[in-house]
């Protein structure tokens, strides 16, 4: 290991960006999700040469590299599971450029989303992807994972706004995918194939990503439900009425109750659930809208519709929306946090299945996400020094995880598969499907030296939350 050091300070000659002692690396040892794995050294590159010279010295020596940002990873993405390095991208936050001409941002890795939000704004532009972390989230690990939020629905998620990569492979390449023009089609998509990718075939160092311009009006509605049944029944209906709302939102009592409890915003707590629509577009055509939304939900049994009367009201039902992960945990200390997502006609079926689940297992779970586009997230709140409750919380997850699949939906709709799907992907893939993956990540990477562990299930792997 000294000489590892050695020759990765002869790449990055500032040693504060080389971090080797103990409490150091023990800050890189965990994510948002399960499981501390101690790495043997972190760099903090500035450059795409440092990144190039770094991988270049891991493939020859044939040492792990884990690319991380911010450590917000719901799936264990950044987990060092191997040991060896872990590349410390948030520090680079040298260029944010706002391309007015284009309605384009050149962005380096650790620029977080909020401030090319922030930026674009500045020139009434708009970058639409909002998941939840993003004031704290790097872009790259937004790219990573393909992070979506509330505006998915409409707007798409992060690979949708990327036309261009500078990207080092693992054996420490320079290749530049797509461009600044809106269409390209010279070969195959590698910038597709990059973003969603979870680190395991290149490090992105610069992004070129669309904008789009700001939404003349927004209107906030919310509309109150008995039956959580029935706010899925609106939710399908609402979108089949040939209405797409920026943002539709759901959240149950448990939900409601937490965040009540936790920093009180005046939600009614005697429902089963509530949605949150955001309409935007010409003011015109939002107030057909509310109409027929308003319509919709009450055709679907729902007790009433509120309009926000002002934007710090409506600010006020988001911030709500916003605040249920850290209110849940008050609660419970442990949150296992999973984005299972349906077909918008199953969501009925999917919040039935897991009002069943949550009866068989008798666990405390909690149910909100982006349900307009099916992206559900069932959170689990337990305590893990409770072994018994833990081994059902395991059980109930990958009964989540069936029941998605078996409705025709899929495992992760936007915190990737990590460590802890990995031991699912055949289920929804089948052997060939993950072989297939296999090979690409092999051609890419010969060496399995960029973020090993990770997608792929080791042999036998099982979901396990508890130590046995």
């Amino acid at each position: 290991m000294e000489q590892l050091h050695e020759l990765l300070q002869q790449v990055i000659p500032d040693g504060e960006r080389v971090l080797t002692e103990k409490a150091d690396l023990a800050s890189y040892s965990y994510d948002a999700s399960f499981g501390v794995y101690m790495p043997e050294v972190v760099v903090q590159p500035l450059s795409t040469c440092e990144v190039a010279e770094i991988l270049k010295l891991a493939n020859k020596h044939k040492i792990p590299v884990y690319p991380r940002g911010q450590g917000t990873s719901l799936s264990g993405g950044p987990l060092p599971v191997r040991g060896g390095i872990v590349m410390d991208l948030s520090q680079w936050t040298s260029k944010l450029e706002i391309d007015t001409e284009n309605m384009l941002a050149v962005v380096s890795p650790g620029v977080t989303a909020q401030a090319i939000n922030n930026a674009a704004l500045v020139h009434g532009l708009i970058y639409p992807p909002d998941p939840s972390s993003m004031n704290i989230a790097t872009i790259g690990g937004n790219l990573a994972e393909n992070s979506g939020g509330p505006k998915g629905l409409k707007y798409g998620v992060t690979k949708d706004y990327v036309i261009g990569l500078e990207v080092v492979t693992p054996e420490g390449e320079v290749i530049h995918t797509g461009g600044k023009t809106m269409k390209n089609v010279t070969g195959y998509d590698l910038t597709k194939l990059i973003v969603g990718s979870e680190g395991t075939l290149g490090i992105i160092t610069e992004a070129i990503l669309r904008l789009y311009p700001k939404p003349q009006a927004t209107e906030t509605l919310m509309a109150l439900f008995d039956d959580i049944i029935d706010a899925g029944r609106a939710i399908s209906n609402i979108l089949s009425a040939g209405i797409i709302p920026a943002k539709l939102e759901i959240m149950d009592k448990a939900s409601v109750e937490a965040v009540e409890a936790y920093r009180p915003t005046g939600l009614p707590t005697n429902i089963d659930a509530l949605i949150l629509i955001e309409l935007d577009g010409h003011p015109e055509a939002i107030k057909d809208e509310i109409k027929r939304v308003n319509d919709v939900c009450l055709q679907e049994k729902a007790r009433s519709v509120q309009i926000a009367k002002t934007a710090e009201e409506a600010a006020q039902l988001w911030l709500a929306r916003k605040l249920v992960s850290p209110a849940i945990v008050r609660v419970k200390p442990t949150k296992i946090s999973e984005d299972a997502t349906v077909p918008r006609s199953k969501i009925p079926d999917m919040f039935q299945r897991l009002k069943e689940i949550k009866q068989k297992y008798n666990i405390d779970l909690v149910v909100f996400g982006h349900a307009g586009d099916g992206n559900l997230h069932p959170n689990i709140i337990a305590d893990e020094r409770d072994t018994e409750e833990m081994k059902r919380v395991e059980q109930a997850v990958e009964e989540i995880f069936q029941a998605a699949i078996e409705l025709g939906g899929t495992l992760s709709g936007e915190h990737g598969i990590g460590t802890l799907k990995a031991p699912f992907m055949e289920m929804e893939l089948g052997a060939v499907g993950v072989d297939m993956m296999k090979r690409i990540k092999q051609a890419w990477d010969p060496n399995d030296i960029l973020n090993p562990g990770k997608i792929f299930p080791e042999p036998n792997q099982r979901f396990v939350l508890t130590n046995d």
